[in-house]
């Protein structure tokens, strides 16, 4: 998709807005201005980490996802339920009731994307085990984090395995399995997927990897749990079976990816802004001894989307309960060697590096612009308060070697400018006096 023709799930209710500044400091790729009193998000910036959702009192930051009328559009449609979903539910005995109340809100059929997570599982310990790979490995799974290396560490882009995520894998699986059963032709199958976030609509809207995602839709998880909780303490005289293990379940929580896939020399970390500064480490080559890198742009994983329910530490405490009471095995083991070649599991187009950073295309260009950055930058005071509109004092100088703004939207310098002008209209009048 070109670069100006980005789906983006984030977008920004200008009625709503104030103009107060906070959604600046947070936004990890510095994708947010305040013009003219109002924010906006610059495009190519933009990751769909949900952080200026999470921020924004004023809730004029908001996420596109499909409603549940969506379905509608096809003859049969399948429910891909995040593992997250079922932390948004107390004191579950089992999975099998959300299986069913997801059928009950119109769904043909269910497909867990636990079970998809044990097959990534799998492939990425496959992966891991091939010689001369960068390490450490860092996992495709978020693709707020994916996003986030192509805007500010391209360079490690090498490092990002190249293996499909778990709705992905389901939704193939799914799709297959389902028209399989009934004999029905594949384009008549929609597969649904109960995302926790905006990153994953986006995703599948503007695939990362691969040509063409296929899921393809996403529904709210905020949006569908009103609706299944008055199916949920249904009692069936036939439950819908469950697939899911403890490891596909806990993917769920951050480090559950990690600890299906390799659980030594791993790290897990949550939250963009953590994820943000162990990219630096990485990139600085400060971490040569890990082999796998997990990375969650929400805090807690999964749990912690900004469109979930429910309280990310009481979810993330829920999946823990709930992931003891399925299967122990581990993916190695409950997936079979064929599921490796079956499906097509690994990226069909390589991920590029976001150019959005660089002050042109042309190199002699950027560098008589990155001097003229250099020398505003030395004349700002350096605060970094916002006030310009900008992030930082450093992102202020790039808007006005741009041509966004000028030197005079920093207050600071406006007020210096003035007090300039006000001591030489006192000399002038004194100068006239005698």
């Amino acid at each position: 998709m070109e670069q100006n023709k980005r789906y983006h799930s984030v977008r920004l209710d200008v009625s709503r807005c104030k103009g107060c500044t906070n959604c600046l400091k947070h936004c990890p790729t510095e994708a947010i201005r305040v013009r003219n009193g109002r924010a906006y998000i610059i495009d190519e910036r933009c990751i769909d980490c949900g952080e200026c959702i999470r921020i924004c009192e004023y809730h004029a930051k908001i996420a596109v996802t499909d409603d549940l009328s969506a379905i509608r559009g096809f003859p049969h449609a399948i429910a891909l339920p995040a593992p997250s979903l079922y932390g948004q539910f107390k004191n579950l005995k089992s999975i099998s009731p959300v299986l069913d109340a997801l059928k009950a809100l119109g769904f043909d059929d269910v497909f867990e994307v636990a079970r998809g997570a044990d097959i990534v599982s799998r492939a990425i310990h496959e992966k891991l085990r091939e010689p001369g790979l960068p390490k450490p490995l860092i996992s495709s799974a978020c693709p707020a984090v994916v996003r986030l290396i192509q805007v500010r560490f391209p360079d490690l882009i090498p490092h990002i395995v190249d293996v499909r995520q778990p709705m992905e894998v389901a939704a193939m699986i799914a799709r297959q399995v389902f028209c399989r059963k009934t004999g029905c032709a594949p384009e008549d199958v929609g597969v649904f997927f109960i995302t926790p976030c905006p990153a994953k609509m986006t995703a599948i809207r503007s695939p990362i990897g691969q040509k063409k995602s296929a899921v393809d839709g996403a529904i709210s998880m905020m949006e569908i749990y009103a609706q299944l909780m008055p199916h949920i303490d249904r009692v069936l005289t036939h439950p819908t079976p469950t697939s899911s293990t403890y490891y596909g379940v806990r993917w769920a929580n951050s480090s559950g990816e990690a600890s299906a896939v390799c659980p030594e020399n791993s790290l897990s970390v949550d939250g963009i802004h953590n994820v943000l500064r162990v990219l630096e480490e990485i990139e600085n080559n400060k971490l040569n001894d890990l082999v796998f890198f997990e990375g969650n742009a929400c805090a807690g994983g999964c749990v912690g989307g900004p469109l979930n329910f429910e309280n990310n530490y009481v979810a993330k405490n829920a999946i823990r309960k709930l992931s003891h009471l399925c299967p122990m095995e581990h993916p190695v083991d409950n997936v079979p060697a064929s599921m490796m070649t079956k499906y097509p599991l690994y990226f069909d187009t390589p991920i590029e590096p976001n150019s959005v950073m660089q002050l042109d295309d042309n190199l002699i260009v950027a560098m008589q612009k990155m001097e003229k950055m250099n020398a505003i930058l030395e004349g700002l005071p350096g605060y970094d308060c916002g006030s310009c509109g900008s992030p930082t004092c450093r992102t202020f100088a790039e808007d006005i070697v741009r041509g966004n703004c000028s030197e005079m939207d920093c207050i600071h310098k406006l007020k210096d400018q003035l007090k300039i002008m006000a001591e030489r209209m006192v000399e002038l009048a004194q100068t006239k006096r005698e």
